[in-house]
């Protein structure tokens, strides 16, 4: 479990295909400390296993169903990748509740900046909208964001600063690809409605 507040911004160093599994090793600092074998990494919002870690790098196995269903077939060495340990009891819930568990992926339709913030809106897979709620929550490569704006299967987030100086948010652009979870609590929701008897 997560809460969407991204840790720090790492960097690929490598990703590769192996006989087993993809391999992705990743750079980084602040999500180093105290990592152990077997602890859970959100990597752009999608929870991932380290299987080794030195001074200054992380290591996952990357499944194929993984890779093909997240917007890990783009990743390139030197590419910005946002990295949160996984939620410790005695931590701060700053965002929302997320699983790291993607749902789908979302198309950057327009990046701006917006007087001091800026401006970005996402249209996700058909059918996605039934899960976007004004002011409700959405983590977008696993930052978590307050939906603004609606409009069928497309919605809108603000972010600020200090989001877009921690994240890799940096040097993203219109047409590229960003992982979705939706909010849990709709998604359970859903679930109990369509089982629902009369």
């Amino acid at each position: 479990m997560f809460t969407g507040i991204v840790e720090e911004a790492g960097k690929v160093v490598a990703f590769t295909q192996g006989p087993k599994a993809w391999r992705l090793q990743i750079a980084a600092r602040v999500v180093l400390e105290g990592v152990a074998i077997g602890d859970s990494i959100a990597v752009n919002g999608c929870c991932l296993t380290v299987v080794h870690a030195d001074a200054q790098h992380l290591y996952f196995d990357v499944l194929e169903e993984s890779r093909r269903l997240t917007n890990f077939s783009a990743l390139a060495s030197g590419a910005p990748i946002n990295l949160e340990r996984s939620l410790r009891f005695d931590g701060k819930v700053g965002g929302h509740f997320v699983t790291g568990h993607i749902d789908g992926l979302g198309t950057i339709e327009v990046f701006e900046k917006r007087g001091a913030d800026f401006y970005l809106r996402v249209h996700a897979a058909a059918g996605s909208g039934r899960y976007l709620i004004h002011k409700g929550s959405i983590a977008i490569d696993g930052i978590s964001l307050t939906v603004a704006e609606v409009e069928s299967d497309s919605l809108a987030v603000w972010i600020i600063p200090h989001t877009l100086e921690v994240t890799n948010l940096q040097g993203r652009r219109a047409g590229e690809l960003v992982n979705l979870e939706f909010d849990l609590l709709g998604k359970y929701v859903e679930k109990l409605l369509s089982t629902r008897t009369a």
